[in-house]
């Protein structure tokens, strides 16, 4: 592509200084006539390259001149502006970033880059729920790890507990608006979630980062562990076929079809599911009423049967009513039935 050119012949440019068309040709593999016509354009873009004629002439930057542009080919920058776009439109010092950005572009990528930046929007919040803020931490942190010193802070488990902690941070995550900090300790590698870290304080204390250290890395086996912990029960259901896709929106990952057969007129499936406990299974299958048969294990269905019983001396009426079994579709399948109203909403 020309535009990787381009780019090409600019950071020759600022590297070597100056550069004779047959010089650049040769470096980009590509004819004198055409790297004459490269830098004409450059020339003709805005950026500052000027030709000079006679013995240890070529061509040069006006000045020595520099541009902050970092050696992008055109689908590297359109893929940067795709990301950053949405970001500047809640950031102000990504608006900012973006802007310099784009100044740091010659003017033939400008066009582009800027539409790639509007082309995409980013809205976190949930159907229903109301716009989650970003922690006030989420900055501190955020410096502590940059700058590689260590912090030391607050902090209270799952379990209630509170201690105070001193560690290296190596690496923020951002997983569906709860934010994470991977940090070095002296117990090794730990995460901790940053709504339960209070009073953070930067300390004179640098560290280095372990050289084989890569977040993204480290981000995948922390959810590999926690996936494999919130499968620690699993259970074995019967279902319409028609009603698996809102069976997945309850237990994610977690949700398995094993068979699928036809039971007279209707179509049903076989499909595994799991959970940390047999209770949290049961609780989430409790709603479905009779539309979910349990097949195993006894635990789960122990489970419905306490929950059911419950739910029978509390509200069932002295004088039954009229049997009346609503239809799961007359309801849209719980949860399932906001999320379907809003997509078509949309269409």
């Amino acid at each position: 592509m020309r535009a990787d050119r381009l780019v090409a012949t600019l950071l020759l440019l600022q590297s070597k200084g100056r550069v004779t068309a047959a010089q650049l040709a040769g470096e980009l593999e590509t004819s004198v006539a055409t790297a004459r016509r490269d830098l004409e354009a450059l020339s003709a873009a805005g950026i500052p390259v000027y030709p000079q004629a006679g013995r240890g002439g070529g061509w040069s930057l006006v000045g020595g001149a520099r541009t902050d542009l970092s050696g992008l080919s055109a689908s590297e920058a359109q893929a940067l502006f795709l990301l950053v776009g949405p970001a500047a439109a809640i950031s102000d010092e990504a608006k900012t970033a973006l802007r310099k950005l784009v100044q740091a572009l010659p003017k033939t990528f400008r066009a582009e880059a800027e539409a790639a930046a509007a082309a995409t929007m980013i809205d976190t919040t949930r159907w229903g729920e109301r716009a989650r803020q970003r922690p006030q931490l989420v900055d501190q942190l955020q410096t502590a790890v940059v700058k590689q010193r260590k912090l030391r802070f607050e902090y209270t488990s799952g379990a209630r507990e509170r201690s105070t902690r001193l560690v290296e941070p190596w690496g923020l995550v951002d997983k569906d608006e709860v934010w994470y900090l991977i940090a070095g300790t002296e117990k090794g590698q730990r995460t901790f979630r940053v709504d339960r870290i209070a009073g953070p304080q930067l300390t004179d204390e640098s560290f280095e980062r372990p050289s084989d250290f890569e977040l993204a890395e480290a981000w995948k086996s922390v959810v590999g562990e926690v996936e494999q912990k919130r499968s620690g029960t699993e259970a074995v259901v019967l279902i319409e076929t028609k009603f698996v896709p809102i069976l997945r929106d309850h237990f994610g990952l977690h949700c398995h079809v094993e068979e699928e057969f036809e039971d007279g007129t209707t179509t049903r499936s076989r499909v595994r599911v799991a959970a940390p406990t047999p209770l949290d299974i049961a609780r989430t299958l409790a709603g479905w009423g009779g539309h979910v048969q349990v097949l195993e294990p006894d635990a789960v269905q122990a489970h419905l049967a306490r929950i059911g019983a419950e739910l029978v001396a509390g509200y069932a009426p002295a004088d039954p009513a009229p049997d009346y079994r609503p239809r799961y579709s007359d309801n849209a399948a719980s949860a399932g039935a906001n999320t379907s109203a809003a997509k078509k909403a949309v269409q």
